[in-house]
């Protein structure tokens, strides 16, 4: 880990160390509100004592983390638009990345203090795209390619659709409990189970399954949220190291056989649909050659992109034997590939079984573009389990007791629990970041409505006007920031 630090200038060095300290930070006050979450109902139903909670529970993060691949990680990153991701070593790149981390924590830092459940994806999401459109302002570029609409669509569908499974979900779930375990002890609250039967934990069965679920819910937590604090670290040490970061120096000679291949591969496939792709692609005529300089993503110029690959990678066992420039110009161009390849997926003119190839040619080009190295992971779990145990009181509070109008029963517990781990799960499979606040609390919420317990209207409305409030606060904030970081660099 140490030695990416060799060879950087004193400037360089302390940019690196503060862009790493501010991941982790957005991470740790990630912890307040996300993890904090996953062991709520576990302390407020008096389950587990509060230190073992969340202990326990950043340890299933840890997994969740180690374990959950990168999929959710590129995921955020792909939000940005391809040209800034061409060019991360850019002061452009680094203010880029300065401005929606401190939009991020500033909005989290804000509603953590006051113990509303606000979500950090929603947070982190927003600023990516205020950053993402005031690029395309500042460069006289169409807002249409400011952003990867396409992924910023689905992410967005993910965000909306998670909160609603899980209200209605829970609530489901909990009249099926009522109508199985009718008198059931898992229907009284923690004050009625102190009160009527004198104890102070859930009944032995009840217990168990909160304790399993909220576990459950931290590990589909890591696996999702903490991958976005990967992704951002990525971001940093692409573009503030990028001669040791921009491939992954652990690639092996058959996964670097296996990009070689995929670009050949990709040649061959365009070749195959000429037809529906010719014009798009510039498949006929004279070759286009690539620019000279500034490397910029053309459709036009595909062909030549494969080839130039091919031609690096051609015999290669190890990224060690380029030269620094080289691995930069070569994931540029795996990154503008892969680009290109989702731009000729939406043009809708190949049938579903052509898509689906297209699909795993991406997978196989960036095999060596889409990693993190271990200690990547490992700081990004810490980070988490260490915010959940300084940050948790605030929105455990909030989510036992301030979303209903009577505290939450161990049946209501059991089934936002359940249900959040299914529904993030899902998400986690098709690699969609989604927000656990969110898909929690809304579980909760439906339980609450099932069991007719009413809601706080106060409560609600004020985590329902936070919710909307995040995405333009954030794209505002991220976006001022970003431009005015650019005018101090002069850029």
């Amino acid at each position: 880990m140490f030695d990416l630090f060799s060879g950087l200038t004193l400037t360089v060095g302390l940019s690196l160390v503060l862009a790493l300290a501010l991941v982790l930070v957005f991470e740790f006050i990630n912890g307040f509100h996300d993890t904090a979450n996953a062991v709520a109902t576990v302390i407020y139903t008096k389950s587990m004592p509060p230190h073992l909670a969340v202990l326990l529970s950043g340890i299933c993060n840890f997994l969740g983390v180690v374990l959950g691949g990168v999929g959710v990680a590129y995921a955020i990153v792909h939000l940005l638009p391809v040209d800034l991701l061409l060019n991360l070593e850019s002061g452009r790149g680094l203010a880029m990345v300065f401005s929606m981390l401190i939009a991020a924590i500033a909005w989290n830092l804000g509603t953590w203090y006051f113990g509303i459940p606000a979500s950090s994806s929603h947070a982190l999401i927003g600023a990516i795209l205020g950053v993402g459109l005031a690029n395309a302002l500042l460069t006289d570029l169409p807002v249409s390619v400011g952003v990867n609409w396409g992924k910023a669509l689905d992410i967005g569908l993910a965000l909306i659709i998670s909160p609603i499974a899980g209200f209605i979900g829970a609530g489901l779930l909990l009249l099926g409990f009522k109508k199985l375990f009718t008198g059931s002890k898992m229907h009284k609250t923690p004050e009625q189970r102190r009160a009527i039967d004198n104890k102070k934990h859930p009944p032995f069965w009840n217990r168990l399954i909160l304790v399993l679920s909220a576990m459950s819910v931290s590990f589909v937590h890591g696996s999702n949220d903490g991958q976005k604090g990967i992704g951002l670290i990525m971001l940093v040490l692409i573009g503030i190291v990028p001669a040791k970061f921009v491939l992954d120096p652990a690639s092996t000679p058959y996964q670097i056989q296996r990009t070689y291949d995929a670009a050949a591969h990709l040649s061959d496939f365009y070749q195959r649909n000429a037809a529906a792709l010719g014009d798009y692609l510039s498949l006929e005529g004279p070759p286009r050659a690539l620019p000279p300089q500034e490397f910029h993503c053309d459709p036009q110029h595909t062909l030549n992109t494969i080839q130039a690959v091919r031609g690096h990678l051609s015999g290669l066992n190890s990224y060690d034997d380029l030269p620094p420039e080289t691995r930069g110009r070569v994931r540029r161009y795996l990154l503008c590939l892969d680009d290109t390849a989702r731009k000729v997926a939406s043009l809708g003119e190949l049938p579903a079984g052509q898509q689906a190839d297209l699909r795993r040619l991406r997978a196989d080009l960036s095999t060596t573009t889409e990693y993190a190295p271990l200690w990547v992971i490992v700081a990004v779990a810490m980070a988490l389990g260490v915010g959940t145990m300084v940050g948790w009181r605030r929105v455990v509070l909030t989510v036992g007791e301030k979303i209903g109008r009577q505290g939450m029963t161990y049946a209501q517990g059991m089934a936002a629990q359940i249900t959040a781990v299914g529904a993030i799960g899902v998400a986690n499979v098709f690699s969609l970041p989604v927000s656990t606040t969110q898909v929690l609390s809304s579980g909760v919420a439906g339980t609450m409505v099932a069991n007719r317990s009413g809601l706080q209207n106060n409560t609600i409305r004020t985590i329902v006007l936070a919710w909307l409030l995040t995405f333009p606060a954030c794209m505002l904030l991220s976006a001022g920031l970003f431009s005015l970081s650019l005018w101090l660099l002069g850029a």
